[in-house]
């Protein structure tokens, strides 16, 4: 365990020590005054639309004994109430997280496993995370804090953990630079290139470009990559001979393939060679791209040289984050798949596969506008329709500016009118679920997260859960 030094954090950020003692220890830190703890360090950041630098006082108050702010008035008044408290200030809040987040990874010398990928991030992080906590007490990235913020807080909760498993995510280019420059991954996993911000970026081979930032901040990292996808693939063919890189896949020759496979509702299993010996792998989701996660996992179980009963127990035993592939059964036979979190093409169209696999009486799917897709959203809202048909879905409903071009598709592929409805705002969606739904019907709900579906989520539970 190694914490940090006010004095530490003035030479690293330049701060200017307004008050206080240079030699207290800041070992939490906190952004957040609602749930500031006892002898936590503030850091109050500033954003677009919001000023962490107004709550300064607020965080003391409630019991924060350092602050680190960049604009406030300091008051005499101020200088008495708060004279055993230290308060430091710095140019820029946000640049200084970034240098001691920085700092605190130097300190470590443990795996640091990081995750990029259009889609499949955090479910690959939970299982990831479970394989690798079965050998180390392992730190992870809680929620969708993978962000230039969420990832430097994590890597500050930092004590006595012996592994973290970071979830990176991005829009435009030059952000996961930023973040693998300050986790310094030891292993960079690349889940899969897909269409997910292709608005911002223009394309996959770009969005490509801007996975393969998490290279680096990293010294000479193993990379695991899934070897189905298209791009990674190529890029891997090309580049393995000057890099150490671990191949997954189902369909593509790679280091850790799965065979025999099984696909239940709620589960699946397979067959993979595991250190010389074919295992058998349980997976306690339902859906082909939880195969994946899995082989994933393996990947780094072996890499770590983690026993290979515990890699299966961590797969085995794993748990989804909230609002992805979250399974909720409700009375009557009904399931709710609350997958509400995020979209894309790629991820909508493994959840209409996994939905159409199930056994259940009418699959209905509830999707709304993926986001940032810019000049692309009329043609990948399409391609969406296109797979509601593919895969037979019996009931549509939809809301959203460019949902309609999934309704419009899905009618030119076959769907009939009285299949399908195009709805205004989410209280609407939800009092039509509530009229139709069935005995034994199966819903999904998905859309990104800006569409805010899991409110959607709420308003129908408690009526038909």
């Amino acid at each position: 365990m190694r914490n940090l030094t006010v004095q530490e954090i003035i030479e690293t950020t330049n701060a200017k020590l307004i008050s206080g003692n240079p030699e207290f220890i800041c070992k939490n830190f906190s952004k957040d005054t609602r749930i500031i703890q006892e002898g936590d360090t503030y850091i109050a950041i500033k954003g677009e639309n919001f000023d962490g630098n107004l709550f300064w006082r607020e965080a003391l108050q409630k019991g924060a004994d350092c602050v680190i702010v960049s604009d406030i008035e300091y008051t005499e008044e101020d200088k008495e109430k708060f004279k055993n408290k230290t308060i430091l200030k710095v140019k820029d809040t946000l640049e200084a997280l970034y240098k001691i987040a920085k700092l605190k990874r130097s300190f470590y010398n443990i795996p640091v496993i990081a995750i990029t990928g259009s889609v499949g991030k955090t479910s690959t992080k939970d299982i990831v995370a479970n394989v690798v906590s079965q050998k180390y007490k392992t730190l992870k990235t809680i929620g969708n804090n993978n962000n230039n913020i969420g990832l430097p807080f994590t890597i500050l909760r930092l004590q006595d953990e012996e592994a973290i498993v970071l979830e990176m995510g991005m829009n435009h280019f030059g952000e996961i630079s930023l973040l693998s420059d300050i986790a310094k991954p030891n292993i960079c996993i690349i889940t899969n290139i897909g269409t997910s911000h292709i608005g911002n970026l223009g394309s996959r081979e770009n969005i490509l470009k801007a996975k393969l930032e998490i290279l680096e901040g990293a010294k000479d990292p193993t990379i695991i990559v899934n070897n189905d996808n298209d791009l990674l693939h190529k890029w891997q063919e090309k580049n393995k001979e000057e890099k150490n890189i671990i191949t997954y896949g189902i369909q593509e020759k790679s280091n850790i393939n799965a065979k025999e496979i099984t696909l239940n509702q709620n589960e699946s299993e397979f067959i993979c060679n595991i250190k010389g010996k074919d295992e058998k792998v349980k997976v306690p989701v339902g859906g082909e791209h939880f195969i994946l996660n899995s082989l994933c996992a393996i990947c780094v179980g072996e890499k770590l040289n983690i026993d290979t009963n515990k890699i299966l127990k961590g797969i085995e035993e794993f748990e989804l984050t909230k609002k992805r592939m979250e399974i909720i059964q409700a009375k009557n036979g009904i399931k709710l798949i609350n997958d509400t979190y995020n979209a894309s093409l790629e991820s909508i169209r493994a959840s209409l596969k996994y939905l159409s696999s199930l056994e259940g009486n009418r699959k209905i799917a509830v999707l709304g506008d993926i986001l940032e897709l810019g000049e692309y959203s009329k043609t990948l809202h399409k391609q969406v329709g296109e797979e509601v048909c593919k895969n037979n879905i019996d009931i549509l409903i939809c809301r959203g500016e460019n949902a309609k071009y999934i309704v419009e598709e899905a009618q030119k592929k076959g769907m009939k009118k009285e299949q399908i409805y195009y709805l205004k705002n989410n209280d609407e969606v939800a009092k039509k679920i509530k009229e139709i739904v069935k005995l034994n019907d199966i819903i999904l709900l998905k859309a990104s997260n800006g569409m805010k579906f899991f409110d959607i989520v709420e308003k129908i539970k408690d009526e038909i859960c």
